[in-house]
Order: C-alpha cells, then sequence, then structure tokens
C-alpha cells in the first residue's frame, strides 16, 4: 500500500504496474466499500498499470469532515485527482458511488482522462426510502439487505458476503449512511453531454441497485459510450465475476 497527502489529509492506494505500458486504470469503490473490491482488477496489470484508491474514511485512507451531497462528492473528487495525478492514471473505473465520482471529476475537474469505465453505476443514483432508514436507525439490517440475492451479488457466495460484510463494518455506519446519502442527491442527467471521453457503461445481468436500464441510459446520452453487460453477476460484478469483467475492460482499453 501506498499513501499522498492532499487537502491536509492522507489517501491510501494500491499500485501495480510492472513492466504494462497503458494508460492506467484508477478504481474507484463504492458505498461502504474500499479498494479490495477490486482485487480481481490487478489481472489487468499486465496490460495496463493498475491503482485501486481507498477514498476518504475507508480502508486506511484519514476521513474527511464534508456533509453527504455535495461536500462529500467533491472530497472525494479531490482523493481521485490527487491519486489520478501521483500515478499517472488516465482511465476512471468506477463502481457506484465511484461512478458517480468518476462522472463528476470528467465534468468538474481539470484532469486529463482518456477513459471511463462506469460499472454499477447511472447518472442518478436514487436509494430506496427503507435502506436510508435503516442506516439511520438499524445498520446490520441495512447490511444484511444489501448482501442479498441480486443486490451485491447475483449468487453470493458465502466468502465474499463474509469479505464485503466485513469491510463495510469496518468503514463503520457514519461513513456508509454518508456514502448513500451522497448517492441519494446525485443527479447529472442533464450535464452527460458535457462528458467528451470515451466510456463504457458495465453492468450485471441480475443487478437490481442499479439495473441494466440505468447504463442503456448512460450509453444512449453520453457522447461516446458502449454498453456492455456480465452475466450471473449483479452490483458487483468486478468481484463477482472478474474475468468476464476484465474482458470488457481490456476490449475497451484495445479501442482506445
Amino acid at each position: 500500500m501506498e499513501q499522498l497527502t492532499h487537502h491536509g489529509r492522507a489517501t491510501v492506494y494500491r499500485h501495480r504496474s510492472g513492466t504494462a505500458e497503458g494508460p492506467g486504470l484508477l478504481c474507484i469503490h463504492g458505498s461502504g466499500g474500499a479498494h479490495t473490491v477490486w482485487r480481481g482488477q490487478f489481472r489487468l496489470a499486465d496490460a495496463t498499470p493498475v491503482t485501486a484508491i481507498d477514498l476518504s474514511g475507508h480502508g486506511e485512507s484519514d476521513d474527511v469532515g464534508a456533509e453527504p451531497g455535495f461536500e462529500t462528492l467533491a472530497a472525494y473528487a479531490d482523493d481521485v485527482v490527487a491519486v489520478a495525478e501521483a500515478v499517472d492514471a488516465r482511465v476512471l473505473v468506477g463502481n457506484s458511488l465511484g461512478g458517480a465520482v468518476a462522472l463528476t471529476v470528467a465534468i468538474e475537474r481539470d484532469l486529463d482522462l482518456d477513459g471511463l469505465v462506469l460499472t454499477g453505476t447511472g447518472a442518478r443514483l436514487a436509494v430506496l426510502d427503507d435502506l436510508l432508514e435503516w442506516l439511520d436507525h438499524d445498520f446490520d439490517r441495512a447490511v444484511d439487505f444489501l448482501h442479498a440475492p441480486d443486490r451485491l451479488f447475483h449468487d453470493p457466495d458465502e466468502a465474499l458476503v463474509a469479505a464485503s460484510t466485513e469491510t463495510m463494518t469496518d468503514v463503520g455506519r457514519v461513513v456508509t449512511r454518508r456514502d448513500f446519502r451522497t448517492c441519494h442527491g446525485f443527479d447529472v442527467r442533464d450535464r452527460l453531454g458535457e462528458v467528451t471521453t470515451p466510456a463504457v457503461a458495465v453492468v450485471g445481468e441480475h443487478d437490481v441497485l442499479t439495473p441494466p436500464w440505468y447504463h442503456e441510459f448512460l450509453a444512449d446520452e453520453l457522447p461516446s459510450c458502449a454498453y456492455a453487460e456480465v452475466a450471473d453477476a449483479a452490483h458487483l460484478a468486478m468481484l463477482e465475476r472478474p474475468e468476464p469483467f476484465n474482458d470488457v475492460v481490456r476490449r475497451f482499453l484495445d479501442g482506445l
């Protein structure tokens, strides 16, 4: 693990490059997550350098005093820009909240980007009212809800669920609630035309949290965006079905 300091806080990330060339991937996790959700994508380091970040308050990164919504999204965008510049990553790979962060960087920040991989995400990320209520008052129930079939995982594997639950528990209720509240207020449907960076929208076939039509909308409304579906997967397709997901990323990189 490596870290850098920016805006008065330390951001931690894992980087693997070897002798690989290419634009460099920077992978951004979703709500209540950490860089470990991208462990299967480090296999792409034979084609391009791969970096996975812990956003502020996640994993080993310092937290940030930000209110849910714009302040949090801006702070997470700062994290991403700082790491992207440090490792010279020019393709952002964002899952769920991470996709919202990637789109925010593409729209709002002056960062030289070659591509966007948007997975399990959307231009708007409204959250179920019951889930928001459980995040306020019954965190264990919220975590259990997210790990039911066809939510984070299509056919929940015991080991994947255990690891994912541990990560979300370590991040904790306060930060996870902040993440989901930030998602709930996210909406860039009227700004997608400003994103000139080539993109691919990748969705797990069975994802009910951010269903396929979210990604079809991205593919239709972004100026240059393809659509790809990963069979037998749900919201965390990159973790549940890493090889098919990586195949999509490889094809996207080949086309850049």
